[in-house]
């Protein structure tokens, strides 16, 4: 059984600026202490109509918020657990399963069972932690049966838990940050549409999503990760892009376990992306424990966070076909 993915927290440092809570790209992977197989997704959805259930009580977005110049981006899906919700999941690519809050356990009247822990593995650190196990979870097209999940903290503003990328083989995302819609359904293998860019995409690990891209002159592998408040890169792409590594501002990064790393962080030129480019102001550099485990600290290596991909006008995330397919805010 693959570790399950959960989210992250962000942490603000001592001196904070605009974007500058920093938070972990959401990758957490759980071994289980305990077996227990999962069984397959069924083919059953819930109509989209479902979605207008969900009630806010903060003035802001229901389901995507774009970045903005005071404020990092958020996708948050309205899931349905065991037929009951929706409940706000913050949508998480670099997270391979899905993890909820207790307050989620306690509305499904679910007990966390503390004989089936599980180690969740974060960006930072891992933690062990109490599960739930669930008959359904569904999104959209997206279904998952006879699930244990991992009860978390605190996946960022204030939403009920993470959706990870397990049961989004075959599915197509499409995000509009710009009329606050996101939808997941089947692939039909349908090209991107006009104005749009398409960037291929490579699996590692299962479902991380990865890209090639550039920052100014060097190329790096970076990854696609929507559960991360802002971009991180590993000290191979730091020692390749800043030629005087002195002074940084620290930042202090932390995941979805208590763990914490500091971070070194520099002024950068833009990502750039097949034809797009990204323009961020700074970026943060470390070895996080997550780079360590997926062997990525001899490579120029980044997590791209909400701070980039929220600048977006529309990211469309299909796996089937695996591409990217984007299209730039104007």
């Amino acid at each position: 059984m693959k570790p399950p993915c959960l989210g992250h927290n962000p942490l603000t440092r001592k001196d904070i600026s605009l974007l500058g809570a920093l938070v972990s790209g959401a990758f957490l992977a759980a071994f289980p202490t305990v077996s227990g197989a999962a069984s397959a997704p069924s083919s059953r959805s819930y109509g989209e109509v479902e979605l207008e259930e969900i009630i806010i009580s903060a003035p802001e977005p229901r389901y995507v918020a774009p970045t903005k110049r005071d404020k990092i981006g958020r996708i948050w899906a309205p899931v349905y657990i065991n037929e009951k919700g929706p409940f706000r999941l913050v949508l998480d690519t670099g997270a391979s399963h899905t993890g909820i809050r207790a307050s989620v356990a306690e509305a499904l009247q679910l007990k966390p069972n503390k004989a089936e822990q599980v180690r969740v593995r974060g960006v930072t650190g891992t933690n062990v932690v109490s599960t739930i196990r669930v008959d359904s979870l569904v999104m959209g097209d997206m279904e998952l049966r006879g699930k244990k999940l991992p009860i978390i903290t605190d996946p960022l503003g204030g939403a009920e838990g993470i959706l990870g990328s397990e049961g989004m083989e075959g599915k197509r995302i499409y995000i509009d940050f710009i009329n606050d819609f996101i939808r997941i359904n089947r692939s039909r293998g349908e090209p991107a549409p006009e104005k749009f860019i398409t960037i291929p995409i490579k699996f590692l690990h299962g479902n991380l999503l990865t890209i090639d891209a550039m920052i100014g002159r060097v190329a790096v592998k970076a990854i696609i990760d929507t559960g991360g408040e802002v971009t991180i890169a590993n000290l191979a792409a730091r020692d390749a892009l800043v030629r005087n590594p002195t002074n940084p501002i620290i930042d202090m990064i932390a995941g979805a376990t208590t763990d914490v790393e500091p971070a070194e962080r520099y002024g950068t030129p833009p990502i750039v992306i097949g034809n797009i480019v990204i323009r961020t102001t700074r970026t943060s550099f470390a070895d996080l424990h997550i780079f360590k485990h997926w062997e990525l600290t001899e490579e120029p290596a980044i997590l791209i966070g909400m701070d980039a991909l929220g600048l977006l006008d529309t990211l469309i995330i299909d796996y089937e076909r695996a591409e990217l397919q984007l299209k730039m805010r104007t």
